[in-house]
């Protein structure tokens, strides 16, 4: 179970060190906004590094550049020989933008000798206004699709917000990506991954945006600072009340494999309940 995803400086070994001792589940080693733009080519070695020596137990994801910022193809060329779990994909604007990423790391496979398909894609998928209008189009783009994240600060800058947050909450234009993202990841059948907290030494806030996040139905959410990610994998992990009730409900459909509906403890369950049941206990 991916609970917290923890953003590393491409650029930076010391900070790659720290975050492999922390508790986050994986990583993200960042090629974007972290790295200047002339320091980007001699980042792509030092991300191609840490990629040649992993952490136990973390997955290691690169954010690569956005498609149209033109380095995104000598990104993947540097990088996907280093056999990252996955690729985080910025401002991706849709299925076009998907599947464009999808053809370039099967080149960048075939070049590697890696097998086909072997690195998964999750998109950040509401960085533009425009971005707000492809979400319903993911499904079926591409089996490299792992999950569908979110993003606040690029949005604001893009459509001209002087803030995006007020009282410690998103604002509305705001609250509205975030749930269309949720519901896009839900057709498409993928993980939703909530967004980073952006409010470093406010722990408070971060508490409410993840357990916002769990009661809504994402499974993960992003990090930008390893003091964030203690937190971030408890209130991401379900409790022991939650566990035995999906415990209980995956006993009772095994129990009566062709019931569409049950009744458990006096409540009414059906195949939804299942399926939330199995993703509880980390079997979706």
């Amino acid at each position: 179970m991916i609970r917290s995803m923890l953003f590393v400086p491409g650029d930076s070994p010391r900070k790659f060190d720290k975050a492999a001792a922390s508790s986050a589940d994986a990583l993200i080693l960042d090629l974007e906004d972290s790295v200047a733009p002339d320091a980007k080519p001699a980042a792509r070695d030092t991300v191609r590094g840490m990629l040649d020596r992993p952490p136990a137990g973390k997955q290691l994801w690169v954010r690569i550049n956005a498609l149209d910022s033109g380095v995104a193809l000598e990104d993947l060329a540097a990088v996907v020989p280093g056999r990252p779990f996955g690729i985080v994909l910025p401002k991706c604007a849709g299925r076009a933008d998907l599947q464009r990423a999808a053809h370039y790391l099967d080149a960048c496979e075939a070049m590697a000798g890696l097998p086909a398909g072997d690195v998964r894609i999750l998109a950040i998928a509401t960085e533009t206004a425009r971005s707000l209008f492809g979400l319903h189009d993911y499904a079926g783009a591409t089996p490299r699709l792992w999950g569908l994240s979110w993003g606040a600060e690029d949005l604001a800058a893009d459509v001209g917000a002087q803030a995006n947050r007020a009282a410690g909450r998103y604002t509305e234009p705001f609250r509205l990506a975030r749930s269309l993202c949720l519901m896009a990841a839900a057709a498409a059948g993928v993980r939703a991954v909530d967004t980073v907290c952006v409010d470093l030494d406010a722990p408070e806030v971060l508490a409410e945006e993840t357990r916002e996040a769990v009661r809504d139905g994402f499974v993960g959410k992003l990090a930008i600072h390893p003091r964030h990610v203690d937190a971030i994998n408890a209130l991401m992990s379900p409790d022991a009340a939650m566990l035995q009730w999906a415990r209980a409900v995956v006993a009772a459909f095994d129990a009566h494999p062709g019931a569409g509906a049950l009744n458990l403890d006096g409540k009414m369950i059906d195949r939804p309940h299942l399926r939330l049941a199995r993703r509880l206990l980390g079997e979706e």
